[in-house]
């Protein structure tokens, strides 16, 4: 199997194995089903952190307003007796004024933490480190369990514009946000390996060959983007070792040159020279001057 290396600019994203003989349209789709559902975890995850702290969405027309705003205007969140978490809720006031303030108590709120630490760990661009490879399955697994600890802790659900509710039934919004940025849909993606744009029509054994043992750095990027900037000969840990040791062998020369600056050494008998002559001559051992 060749070992992708996926990455997106300098960072890096998972590993993925295929088969030289791979249609490169084919295994673009495979790539960007695990990438966008690994997005769609780390999203749900953010907002699950802000409702285990604040509590449910608020309605849009309730949302950055004071109590005593909002009981002036006369407005109500139907939500608010609907959305009542495992176990009660507690007072925890969104500073944002996003979400209600009524957050789980702190068991519901440990479960939701807890499966949020597993879902990340599942997804995390860490266990490129293991060598492991990422799976449209595992991500889903990862996926799975965060729904699970919502049901848990709001078996009535959550509103449907709540974020967390809109990810786990795939209506999400993501327009205007940081996030569409990153979403890459299928039509849309590019891969690139050593300099070169991966051509859909070709398969991978066109680039790499026929090793199936090959393991590369691809690029992952948006059609019509620019390429990507090539790999780094170095890593930055590599560049910094390197900087101590010339740091290090300039300070030893500096201290030889250092040593080096007197003159004693015109008195020693191996700098004199005509020390050969004079061993010829006989006259080696000769001193002159007064005894």
């Amino acid at each position: 199997m060749v070992r992708l290396h996926l990455k997106k600019g300098n960072d890096s994203l998972f590993l993925h194995d295929t088969t030289v003989k791979q249609n490169v349209a084919e295994l673009v789709s495979e790539v960007l089903d695990i990438y966008d559902l690994r997005l769609k975890v780390l999203r749900l995850c953010d907002e699950m952190q802000s409702l285990a702290k604040h509590g449910h969405f608020l309605p849009s027309n309730m949302q950055g307003l004071t109590e005593d705003q909002i009981e002036e205007l006369k407005l109500h969140d139907e939500y608010e007796k609907i959305c009542v978490p495992q176990g009660g809720s507690v007072e925890c006031p969104d500073p944002l004024g996003r979400r209600s303030g009524k957050a789980p108590n702190e068991s519901m709120a440990e479960v939701i933490m807890k499966t949020i630490t597993d879902a990340k760990e599942g997804v995390s661009s860490k266990i490129v480190t293991s060598n492991r490879t990422l799976t449209v399955t595992e991500v889903q697994s990862s996926l799975d369990k965060l729904k699970g600890a919502i049901m848990i802790v709001y078996p009535m659900k959550l509103p449907s514009y709540d974020p967390v509710q809109a990810e786990i039934d795939n209506c999400e919004d993501l327009s205007g946000t940081q996030a569409s940025l990153e979403v890459i849909e299928k039509d849309k993606g590019s891969l690139w390996w050593a300099g070169k744009e991966l051509m859909p029509e070709k398969t991978l054994e066109d680039y790499v060959g026929k090793n199936e043992k090959t393991k590369i750095v691809v690029k992952l990027t948006k059609k019509g983007s620019q390429a990507p900037g090539r790999e780094q000969q170095m890593t930055e840990d590599q560049k910094k070792q390197m900087m101590a040791w010339q740091y290090r062998k300039q300070e030893e020369m500096k201290k030889l040159h250092a040593a080096d600056d007197g003159d004693d050494y015109y008195n020693s008998p191996w700098a004199n020279p005509n020390a050969l002559k004079n061993q010829f001559h006989g006259i080696g051992d000769v001193k002159w001057g007064p005894r």
